[in-house]
């Protein structure tokens, strides 16, 4: 059993909330040990927002996945020491989420989080830039609510973290 093999298995766990998206592209999945005496393969969560309803789902289908391709023991750690942020969506899971007509968070990098970067959104419905925020509290903790005013369409973004 090889890790590449285990991570390309969890490429199927979906987020429960955004079910077009992996936990691997979601960047959620932040590490994968396996014990080679024991065949206990250990996969390290980081929840995208400390108290996240979904991760008792997302623990839960990890281990259905991994037991289901024979994996003898899966145990699996959620933890907060590391930081989650919105830059660890890889290309894919920003594809993946546009899929779901939820508009990418932008890539940060070294810049300091203002309020700007939740002000603006391209809207995945019709990629237009000529958008407005109307609430920073969309039906999750993670996104927001916005407008196009040129498909004149509601959408919600990841937010930026």
């Amino acid at each position: 059993m090889y890790k590449a093999q285990i991570l390309d298995w969890l490429q199927a766990v979906k987020d429960p909330e955004i079910p077009t998206i992996s936990l691997i592209d979601l960047g959620v999945v932040r590490g994968v040990e396996i014990d080679e005496v024991t065949g206990t393969v250990s996969v390290h969560l980081t929840p995208t927002f400390a108290g996240c309803p979904a991760m008792d789902y997302m623990k839960r289908d990890v281990e259905r996945t991994l037991l289901a391709h024979g994996v003898p023991a899966v145990h699996v750690d959620i933890s907060l020491r590391e930081a989650w942020t919105s830059d660890m969506i890889s290309d894919a899971g920003r594809e993946a989420l546009r899929r779901h007509k939820l508009s990418p968070p932008p890539v940060l990098g070294n810049q300091v989080l203002d309020l700007d970067f939740l002000e603006y959104a391209e809207c995945p419905n019709c990629l237009g830039n000529n958008t407005e925020l109307r609430t920073p509290f969309g039906a999750t903790l993670c996104r927001a609510v916005h407008y196009c005013h040129d498909c004149r369409q509601l959408f919600e973004q990841f937010k930026p973290v």
